[in-house]
């Protein structure tokens, strides 16, 4: 079914629900002004993401790859939650378990509330030693000249986002095709759904019997098997079904 509108079996479906799972992609996110990987942004539309996105560049120039990750760290530090955000963090006051997995690295789940989330991509926000191994925050190493050094063996720190060549961390993704087999509802938010492996999530849950939404401006090739398409923006849409959620467990409530 494809709608731009709520359909009623969505409402009945989420009250049923004990597990609700979401995935989300850089849709959810841009609805908070995150630029996209190939956005618009000066200088760096000089090159393509594949050339600074990986470890061979990385390691042949560091100093250039920190460059654009600082500026990047900058845009996704200054943008805040939306209401698609805020409302996935709402619908733990609801369910018993919310589980988000994500595609993005831009930390707002987490920020907005969430307190299940697996990230595929990795977390801006995070760094690493490629050395030892030693974690940083951006206030411990972007104070300082570029690129950092580990403070504990010296060695190169880098973000800790996964790079073009690189495998999805196993226990994120492990743990993301968990919670697509354990969940009642899926929701596929904000996403293409054409990057594998992370597009397999929501499938992985319509194949262990979840109600599957997708809500996306446009179709995709998952909308061949959810169960409902929604067509608009998750910040539009998302708060209104919790609103509606909340509205039906306070009736049975009071009944």
């Amino acid at each position: 079914m494809i709608t731009e509108t709520i359909p009623e079996i969505v409402n009945e479906k989420l009250k049923q629900a004990r597990v609700i799972g979401a995935f989300t992609g850089a849709g959810i996110s841009a609805e908070s002004n995150v630029p996209t990987f190939r956005g618009d942004e000066g200088l760096w539309t000089k090159f393509k993401p594949e050339e600074l996105a990986n470890f061979n560049a990385f390691m042949k120039n560091p100093e250039l790859v920190w460059e654009w990750y600082s500026a990047r760290k900058k845009i996704i530090h200054e943008a805040q939650p939306n209401p698609g955000h805020l409302a996935l963090a709402e619908l733990e006051e609801l369910v018993d378990e919310v589980i988000i997995v994500t595609q993005n690295i831009d930390n707002l789940h987490r920020r907005a509330g969430s307190s299940r989330v697996h990230e595929l991509h990795g977390n801006i926000e995070r760094n690493y030693c490629i050395k030892c191994g030693e974690t940083y925050t951006d206030d411990a190493i972007l104070s300082g000249t570029l690129p950092p050094k580990c403070r504990k063996c010296d060695g190169l720190v880098r973000p800790d986002v996964v790079w073009f060549g690189e495998y999805l961390p196993q226990d994120e993704f492990t743990a993301g095709e968990e919670a697509a087999e354990r969940s009642d509802v899926f929701f596929s938010l904000g996403t293409s759904a054409i990057v594998y492996p992370a597009a397999s999530i929501p499938q992985i849950a319509k194949r262990a019997g979840a109600f599957l939404i997708e809500i996306n401006p446009e179709t995709t090739p998952l909308s061949d098997i959810a169960d409902v398409t929604i067509l608009g923006k998750t910040g539009t849409i998302l708060p209104e079904i919790v609103k509606s959620l909340r509205s039906i467990k306070k009736e049975g409530t009071n009944n």
